[in-house]
């Protein structure tokens, strides 16, 4: 079994619009029944508020099968540790051996980042700027995405000054391209925007966006459940999500808070043909399935480039 690091994924990853690509396809194939893709299955755990998720997939068409184990502990930050963290398990698609062990952290940004990208490529209107709420580890991957595809005008919220001054240091030096404006207010980000990217903390309460502030033809991709786009916004758009079975679950768990409503179409049905009129929200929960395509991409190239550390598990 091949073991490789966030460190490993950076260097062997593919580049942005590949990595959209590759999410696009599985989006493509879980709308058509494609794979077996489980809801996640949720663990409580350790400090009040922390919890484990279970992700498995298999794809038999392309002999996929695995599964990410991810925690969230949001006291870890109190102790100068990650919030989120976890593995990746692939395994021998004929055999069911594990074959590669992968940090799933930086699988994780870039799969989230590209799923977003995914949906903006075939459902964003093409004018007004791009907007991103949260200062965190998913607003570079974003913004690796966002300039890729050529949204190259971006106005980010972040609460913290310091987080504000950081994020557009770090843009600087590598999202150069860029014309990125950080502001102290979710309204003055998403007044004008032609797509809304949300990435709060999840499960946070009175950051809801104000419809008023939301346009008309406004494309909004959450990945921060429903901290930002509550249920009244949501109402007002077509919602659709990466996985409607996840959805569903999710929200008859009440994961998404009270009043929800449910999610009518699948991301994977909405990236070819004509875009639907109005406001579109993509509930973007987290499929297994595009970590499993973007996790077999890394471990094809770690095993080009014999990365990483191999382990026999049998001695």
């Amino acid at each position: 079994m091949r073991v490789l690091t966030d460190a490993d994924v950076a260097a062997l990853a593919p580049d942005p619009i590949a990595t959209v690509d590759l999410v696009a396809d599985a989006l493509r194939a879980r709308a058509r029944g494609e794979g077996d893709v489980p809801p996640k299955h949720t663990v409580h755990a350790g400090p009040r508020d922390s919890f484990a998720n279970g992700m498995s997939a298999t794809w038999p068409e392309r002999g996929l099968v695995g599964n990410k184990w991810i925690t969230l502990f949001p006291t870890n930050a109190a102790r100068g540790l990650p919030t989120a963290s976890g593995v990746l398990v692939l395994n021998d698609g004929q055999t069911g051996v594990p074959t590669h062990l992968i940090s799933a952290a930086e699988v994780t940004a870039r799969r989230t980042a590209a799923v977003t990208g995914a949906c903006l490529r075939s459902l964003a209107s093409a004018t007004g700027h791009a907007a991103y709420t949260g200062a965190g580890a998913q607003a570079r991957s974003h913004l690796q995405v966002l300039e890729a595809l050529g949204r190259l005008e971006v106005v980010v919220y972040a609460r913290r000054g310091e987080a504000r001054e950081q994020l557009a240091d770090w843009a600087a030096a590598h999202v150069p391209s860029v014309d990125l404006h950080v502001v102290a207010t979710p309204g003055e980000a998403v007044r004008g925007a032609g797509v809304v990217i949300t990435g709060l903390s999840i499960g946070i309460d009175g950051a809801h966006l104000d419809p008023s502030d939301v346009g008309a033809q406004t494309l909004l991709l959450p990945i921060d459940y429903a901290s930002s786009v509550g249920p009244d916004l949501a109402a007002t758009a077509l919602l659709a999500s990466d996985d409607l079975d996840q959805f569903e679950a999710s929200r008859l768990a009440g994961k998404l808070g009270p009043g929800y409503p449910a999610a009518t179409a699948w991301d994977g049905d909405l990236l070819d043909g004509d875009r639907p009129p109005g406001r579109i929200v993509c509930q973007n929960l987290g499929m297994a399935l595009a970590d499993l395509v973007v996790g077999a991409a890394v471990a094809r190239a770690g095993d080009a480039a014999d990365a990483g550390r191999v382990i026999d598990l049998r001695r």
